[in-house]
């Protein structure tokens, strides 16, 4: 009789995360997805400051929703795609700092850390970044 030999695992790549309405908002507001950003990345909605834009393009990168990310970029700056890494996984938002960005600005700034995990060391990414109004909806610029 010949013993069975396990198969040898193949890497796995991330896949995207499991974000359901009741699931908690990866942007860390104390909602549920499907109260907070799940709206916007429906289009049911539009950002109402340049910080809810900020928080509902880092939950869409953390749920890997590239069109969401291509409707809220400024057409100046937009690129053809987004090209997400497999093995980064987003943990968590830390909002520093705002600046306009308001209901009766133009412009607005945001300046946050991102903590993430890269094939499981943890890092984090600061990045001060600039929306503006396009249409009278709020879309990422870029950062400084």
């Amino acid at each position: 009789m010949s013993r069975r030999q396990k198969p040898t695992p193949r890497p796995t790549r991330p896949t995207r995360p499991a974000v359901t309405a009741i699931t908690p908002c990866p942007c860390g507001r104390a909602a549920s997805y499907g109260d907070c950003c799940g709206p916007l990345h429906r289009g049911e909605k539009p950002a109402a400051t340049a910080e809810q834009l900020m928080r509902s393009r880092y939950t869409a990168f953390a749920v890997r929703d590239e069109p969401y990310l291509l409707r809220s970029w400024a057409a100046a700056t937009r690129p053809t795609s987004v090209d997400f890494d497999p093995g980064l996984i987003w943990e968590r938002l830390e909002v520093l700092a705002t600046s306009e960005g308001g209901a009766f600005h133009a412009e607005g700034t945001v300046t946050f850390r991102a903590h993430y995990r890269d094939g499981g060391e943890p890092g984090s990414m600061e990045e001060h970044s600039r929306f503006v109004r396009e249409d009278g909806a709020w879309v990422y610029l870029d950062a400084q």
